[in-house]
């Protein structure tokens, strides 16, 4: 694993991308947004080797990286690819095309001048909501309380977007069959994880 910064500025121009990626015109496709080292993706990938599988990371060295390894482990049904999720998901995926989207640990920015740069702006929520398919799933983690709210909160209010267990309700746990990194270290720590899934209706 290379060594990599662990927050980008998603504000900086120099960390516009504008890498191609073409999605197959059937089957099932699953996202992660910010998937940084993808462990992840690498294991629903092999649960699923049918559906394509697309991380997508700011971080340029952590995207080599996952491409090597899926390279080396043989699965071409698993890619990441460099791009500012908040500025870029539109050109990216096309709209009704995704079946899950998930967004694990995102970078919490804590100072309150920073909470800008947070990944979930109400921008994005409705453009997942565009990206998903009819009944397509949106899972968000983190550990960190403020964060799960403010998202929470700005998911609550995304036309189209509905909770699956009630309003302003959190997930116990999910049933993906896939850990990530971060998922690993807070569950050996005892943290709690703040959980929430959402379906497009």
């Amino acid at each position: 694993m290379p060594r990599v910064r662990n927050h980008v500025n998603p504000l900086k121009l120099e960390t516009w991308a504008r890498e191609s990626l073409v999605l197959p015109s059937q089957g099932e496709v699953e996202v992660e947004l910010g998937c940084a080292d993808a462990q992840f993706l690498f294991q629903r990938a092999a649960l699923a080797p049918a559906r394509v599988h697309i991380g997508i990371e700011i971080r340029v060295d952590l995207v080599h990286d996952v491409n090597l390894r899926a390279t080396t482990q043989g699965l071409t049904n698993l890619r990441a690819v460099f791009a500012n999720i908040n500025r870029d998901l539109d050109r990216l995926l096309p709209d009704g095309r995704v079946q899950r989207i998930f967004i694990n640990f995102p970078d919490p920015w804590f100072k309150r001048r920073h909470h800008k740069r947070r990944l979930l702006t109400p921008e994005l929520a409705a453009a997942i909501e565009r990206k998903l398919a009819v009944s397509g799933q949106l899972l968000f983690q983190s550990d960190v309380w403020e964060l799960a709210l403010d998202a929470m909160a700005v998911l609550e209010s995304t036309d189209g977007l509905v909770n699956q267990r009630g309003a302003w309700s959190f997930l116990p746990d999910h049933d993906f069959g896939a850990r990530s990194l971060r998922e690993v270290r807070c569950a050996a720590k005892g943290l709690h994880i703040w959980r929430m899934l959402y379906r497009r209706l």
